[in-house]
């Protein structure tokens, strides 16, 4: 196929996991015998532009529907996050009562909310109908829309000011027309203004073999490398990075202006990406490999075990959680069922692999000898809450980058 982002051809595959259900599926009770639509997942690599990306669209109405389950305010750990990211542009950038802040993909106003806070007016963006409403409801002035030029154009129009900070946390794997999302970015941010994007960095991905958070809502996997070639497409500079290891995996946060002004930071980053060979397609040959070994692995500890008569539940009905659980082959002859704190998704059950979601109470009540972290991006803030159940007896699976039990 083409590029998504530059159009040439010769995009080159490094995985391919299968037909899967979507990540974000879960299946009310009724439906537990209907048919369930599943995609191909394979994921490549551009030489052209340094782009890491799936092959197969499934188209954003689907993926993003009405009734679509996660609420980032569940989080601890990124309620947190964002508003240390909030608080901190408030200070550095003088953000004040007549600034303007845009947040796309904006959920629930788990950030936003931060700057309401303080005075400075908001603006979320969000295709989520529960999420926006939600926002609304606490105060965060927030549209239900998908982002892209034509919006942004379209808000100009209707008298909407320029941002002086636009915010673009975990969208940019999410967007198919990536280009159109990021000429939207420029058209709407104020002359002297900064954008910040976070996303997972695929270096962690690749390096610590997180390959559950592939799934078909993340388009993309980016990289210093990349997002530069993006943001110069566009007339726009990328100056800065952040890397915060324990949020998501490892997460880089972006800072992208008009105006060029490049950090140590960022060139050390850049030069690191090539003296790794990141931004060529061998840092990516051999991960297959490594990701099928992860699987024989963990198949063997929840197997044996099993055998030995051990109960296992699972933690987490995140959209990774299904990508490990349905590639894994993990069913309900091994986790009975999984526990999450999002009252929307308790009564579900997991796309293709159909394990129950209950309250994280079930963990206390029903006393599974082990817990498999599918959210293991969240593994401490996790542990931390349920130590109750630890000091019951339960012991934890971790499932990357390899398979271990951990202690609390």
């Amino acid at each position: 196929m083409n590029c998504r982002v530059c159009g040439e051809d010769g995009v080159r595959s490094f995985l391919d996991l299968g037909k899967m259900p979507l990540s974000d599926g879960l299946v009310r009770p009724e439906n537990l015998l209907g048919p369930e639509p599943t995609f191909a997942l394979e994921v490549a690599f551009c030489p052209g532009c340094r782009m890491v990306q799936i092959l197969e669209d499934v188209a954003q109405e689907v993926l993003f529907p009405e009734d679509y389950p996660y609420f980032s305010s569940f989080s601890d750990q990124l309620l947190a996050h964002a508003r240390r990211h909030a608080l901190n542009l408030i200070e550095t950038r003088s953000l004040g009562s007549d600034s303007l802040v845009v947040e796309l993909a904006s959920n629930d106003g788990y950030l936003l909310q931060n700057f309401v806070e303080a005075g400075v007016p908001v603006l979320g963006i969000d295709p989520a109908p529960a999420q926006v409403q939600a926002a609304n409801d606490k105060g965060v002035r927030s549209i239900c829309r998908f982002f892209g030029r034509e919006l942004a154009e379209e808000l100009l129009a209707g008298g909407t000011a320029r941002a002086d900070v636009i915010i673009a946390n975990n969208v940019c794997a999410h967007v198919p027309d990536l280009n159109g999302f990021v000429a939207g970015m420029k058209a709407l941010l104020a002359p002297d203004g900064l954008i910040t994007i976070e996303n997972p960095y695929v270096r962690d991905l690749i390096d610590h073999c997180e390959f559950d958070t592939i799934y078909h809502e993340h388009l993309f996997y980016h990289s210093c490398s990349g997002i530069e070639r993006l943001m110069q497409r566009h007339g726009l500079h990328l100056n800065h990075v952040e890397y915060f290891p324990e949020l998501h995996g490892g997460t880089l946060r972006y800072h992208v202006s008009h105006a060029a002004g490049r950090t140590p930071e960022l060139e050390a980053y850049l030069a690191g990406e090539v003296a790794d060979g990141v931004d060529s397609f061998r840092y990516y040959e051999g991960f297959a490999k490594r990701v099928e070994q992860l699987r024989g692995d963990l198949l063997a500890l929840l197997s044996g075990l099993r055998a030995e008569g051990r109960t296992i539940a699972a933690y987490g009905a995140a959209a990774k959680g299904s990508t490990m659980l349905n590639y894994i082959g993990i069913g309900r002859e091994l986790v009975s069922f999984v526990v999450d704190r999002n009252t929307h998704k308790q009564g579900l059950h997991m796309p293709g692999t159909h394990q129950p979601i209950l309250p994280v109470e079930a963990l206390v009540e029903q006393r599974p000898d082990y817990t498999l972290i599918l959210a293991w991006n969240f593994k401490d803030e996790i542990m931390r809450q349920q130590v109750a159940y630890t000091e019951a007896g339960g012991r934890w699976i971790v499932p990357v980058p390899h398979p271990e039990v951990v202690a609390p």
